[in-house]
C-alpha cells in the first residue's frame, strides 16, 4: 500500500523483552501502534477486495455480511491493540508522560506516510480508550484543528486516460476493457456504445459530440448490487470552452453477465451516489487522501468528512467533522448553539449551531407519553441504522462521546432543558457543557416546516418523494415507525430523508392490520377507546389522519401512493421479504439510465 505496506504485519513486534528499559519504551509502543494500523489496513482491504467477487458471483448475501464485518473492525482492531499495549507497559499504561513520548515517536514514524492522518486518528482513538478523554487532551492526542490531511499531496491520483476525439463507441468500449470481471460482460461492445450515446446525447454536437477527455479512477467502486466506474469527463460545446465534470458508469450483474446499466455526469446525481444518507463504498484504494483530493474536485461542495465517511473511513470521517465545526465555532464568535427548529422531540433533545448545518441529538433520561422505549432501545436502533443499507433514505448518524461545549455559546433555555432533562448525557464541567453521549446528522428542514413555508407547487415534490421513501424503505424491510413528517426531513436538493430513528424497526417485525368496523355503540366513541391493539400492530388506514398537510397536498400524496395507506399492500411486501424476493432500488433517476443493447 501507498500509505506504509499492505502485508499482514500483525504478529510482528507484538512483545517487548521483558528486559525493555524505559528509554527504549516509547519507540517499541509506537512501533506496535504502527504495526496494529499497518494490519488494519491490510485486514480492511482484504474484506474491501471480496466486494468484487460477491458481485462477480451476485451473492449480495455475502457482500452485505462484509460490510457489517468491515464497520466493527475498527473497534475489533483496536481491542487486541489494547491489549498488547498492556503487555507491553504493564503498570505504566497510564502513565501521561510516557504517552506524551510514544506519541512524538509515533508522529515520526507516520510523517512519511501520505495518509498520516488516518494514522494519527487510529492513536487518537487509542489513548481516548485509555484516559477515558473527555473532550481533547493535546498532551497525549495529535490535535490540530486547521489540519488538512489532503495538504501534502501533490501527486495526483492513478487513472486511466483516454482521448475521445474519435470513435466514441470504440473509445467508451476500449475503457470497459479495462475494468475486466470473472464472469465477462454480457456484450461489452453493446455496453460501450450505450455509453457512448448518452455522452453523445449531453454533449452533442451537430454532426457529432464534444467529449474531448475520459479519466477514470482505476479502482472500481462497490456498493449494494452495483459496481461503480468513477472519474471525469472533459467535454463542451467547442475545446476552448471544455470543463471537467464528474461521470460515473453503474454497471449490473444479471444471467447473461455485466453491463452498464447507468451514465451520471450531473453534479447532483454523482454528489447523491457519495451522500450522507448511503451506505459506504467498497473500493480498495492504495491510499486515501489522493482519492479524496480527486472526489473534492469533482464535488467541492462536499464537506471533506463526508467523502472520508463514504469511501469507509468514518473515524476520519468523525475527526474531519469535529475539525470542521470547531474551526467554525472559534472563528465566528457570534455563533450561538440553539434548539433545533421543529416539533421537540419526546426522545431526544436536538440542537445545533444557528449557522451550521449539523444538528446532535441526547437521549432524554425519561420519554413523553406515549413513548415507551427505553434508552438500550433506542441506541440498537441507532446502531441498526448504522448497519443497514440505508438505499439513500436514511441519514447517516455518527455517535460522539465526551464533547465539550463553551457554555458561553449554548443559549439559556437549551441549556436548562439539557441539565434538566438530559443528566445521563449531559453535564456541566467548568466552563463548558460536557456532552458524553449523542449522535450527530446533517441537518435538513423537517418537512411538516418544509411543507407549510412553501408554496402547493414547491412543497409538492417533497411531500410525493415522502411517499417514495416510505415505499423505498418497505421494500427493504424497513418500517419507519412513526410517520409523522416531523421525522422527514428535505435536502438542499429536495430529497426526503427519514432521520427519527426511535420507533424504527424491521417490516418483518410488524403486524400489518385493517381497522375493524366499528360496533354501533362504538361509533361515538374515540377510536382508541374500542380498538384493541397489540405492540406490533400496525393500521396503515390511519396514517392518513396524522399527516397534518393542506388537503391539496394531502390529496394529492393519497392519489399517488395509495399503496402505503394499504394493509394488503404492506402484507405483500412482507411475503417478498419472506420469499426472499428483495427489490433492486436503483440508487439514480430513470433519466440517467441506459439501454446496453437496446
Amino acid at each position: 500500500m501507498a500509505n506504509g505496506g499492505a502485508a499482514r504485519l500483525g504478529s510482528m513486534n507484538a512483545e517487548a523483552p521483558a528486559s525493555a528499559t524505559a528509554a527504549t519504551m516509547p519507540s517499541r509502543a509506537a512501533a506496535l501502534i504502527l504495526d496494529a494500523f499497518l494490519d488494519y489496513n491490510a485486514r480492511f482491504s482484504d474484506i474491501t477486495r471480496r466486494a468484487q467477487r460477491w458481485f462477480e458471483r451476485c451473492n449480495w448475501k455475502q457482500a452485505q455480511i462484509d460490510v457489517v464485518w468491515r464497520l466493527d473492525l475498527y473497534d475489533e482492531c483496536l481491542v487486541e491493540t489494547l491489549g498488547r499495549l498492556e503487555l507491553l507497559l504493564d503498570d505504566r499504561i497510564r502513565n501521561r508522560p510516557l504517552w506524551a513520548a510514544i506519541r512524538d515517536d509515533y508522529a515520526a514514524r507516520v510523517e512519511p506516510m501520505l495518509d498520516r492522518e488516518l494514522f494519527k486518528t487510529f492513536f487518537n482513538s487509542l489513548s481516548r480508550r485509555f484516559f477515558h478523554t473527555s473532550g481533547v487532551d493535546a498532551s497525549i492526542e495529535f490535535v490540530a484543528l486547521d489540519a488538512d490531511p489532503t495538504a501534502n499531496i501533490v501527486e495526483p491520483i492513478s487513472r486511466n486516460v483516454y482521448a475521445a476525439e474519435g470513435d466514441l463507441d470504440a473509445v467508451c468500449t476500449a475503457l470497459l476493457d479495462d475494468y475486466p470481471f470473472s464472469n465477462g460482460y454480457a456484450d461489452i461492445a453493446a455496453s460501450g456504445a450505450a455509453i457512448a450515446n448518452a455522452l453523445i446525447e449531453r454533449f452533442g454536437i451537430p454532426g457529432g459530440h464534444a467529449v474531448f477527455r475520459i479519466e477514470m479512477l482505476r479502482t472500481r467502486f462497490f456498493r449494494e448490487r452495483r459496481a461503480y466506474l468513477v472519474g471525469r469527463v472533459l467535454a463542451g460545446r467547442a475545446a476552448a470552452g471544455a470543463s471537467w465534470m464528474p461521470l460515473m458508469i453503474a454497471l449490473v450483474n444479471d444471467a447473461s453477465g455485466v453491463r452498464a446499466d447507468a451514465v451520471l455526469t450531473e453534479m447532483a446525481q454523482v454528489s447523491a451516489l457519495f451522500g450522507f444518507s448511503r451506505s459506504y463504498f467498497l473500493a480498495d484504494l492504495p491510499s486515501v487522501g489522493d482519492a479524496i483530493v480527486f472526489l473534492r474536485d469533482l464535488m467541492p461542495h462536499k464537506p471533506i468528512g463526508e467523502l472520508y465517511t463514504v469511501l469507509g473511513r468514518a473515524k476520519q470521517g468523525k475527526t474531519e467533522r469535529y475539525r470542521a465545526l470547531f474551526r467554525h465555532l472559534a472563528t465566528n464568535p457570534d455563533e450561538r448553539i440553539v434548539r433545533a427548529e421543529g416539533a421537540r422531540g419526546m426522545v431526544m433533545a436536538v440542537f445545533t449551531p444557528s449557522a451550521y448545518p449539523i444538528v446532535f441529538k441526547v437521549i432524554r433520561d425519561a420519554f413523553a407519553y406515549p413513548k415507551d422505549s427505553a434508552r438500550r432501545i433506542v441506541e440498537e436502533k441507532y446502531r441498526l441504522v448504522f448497519r443497514y443499507d440505508r438505499i439513500g433514505r436514511l441519514v447517516d448518524a455518527q455517535e460522539f462521546r465526551y464533547l465539550r461545549f463553551p457554555l458561553k455559546l449554548i443559549e439559556p433555555d437549551l441549556r436548562d432543558e439539557l441539565l434538566q432533562q438530559c443528566t445521563e448525557a449531559v453535564a456541566v464541567d467548568g466552563e463548558d457543557l460536557l456532552v458524553k453521549h449523542c449522535y450527530v446528522e446533517r441537518r435538513l428542514r423537517p418537512l411538516n416546516l418544509f411543507a407549510r413555508e412553501n408554496a402547493y407547487e414547491t412543497a409538492l415534490p417533497a411531500v410525493l418523494d415522502y411517499g417514495q421513501a416510505i415505499k423505498d424503505l418497505a421494500r427493504s424491510n424497513i418500517f419507519p415507525g412513526d410517520l409523522l413528517l416531523k421525522n422527514f426531513g428535505v435536502t438542499s436538493r429536495g430529497r426526503t430523508i427519514f432521520y427519527d430513528y426511535d420507533e424504527l424497526c424491521l417490516i418483518e417485525q410488524c403486524r400489518f392490520r385493517r381497522v375493524p368496523e366499528a360496533r354501533e355503540d362504538d361509533e361515538t366513541r374515540p377510536i382508541e377507546d374500542w380498538l384493541s391493539v397489540r405492540h406490533d400492530d400496525v393500521f396503515p388506514e390511519l396514517f392518513a389522519r396524522f399527516l397534518g398537510l393542506p388537503d391539496p397536498l394531502r390529496d394529492t400524496l393519497l392519489a399517488t401512493h395509495p399503496e402505503i395507506f394499504d394493509p394488503a399492500w404492506w402484507q405483500s411486501v412482507q411475503a417478498q421479504i419472506a420469499a426472499g424476493d428483495s427489490t433492486d432500488i436503483p440508487p439514480y433517476p430513470e433519466s440517467a439510465r441506459v439501454r446496453a443493447g437496446a
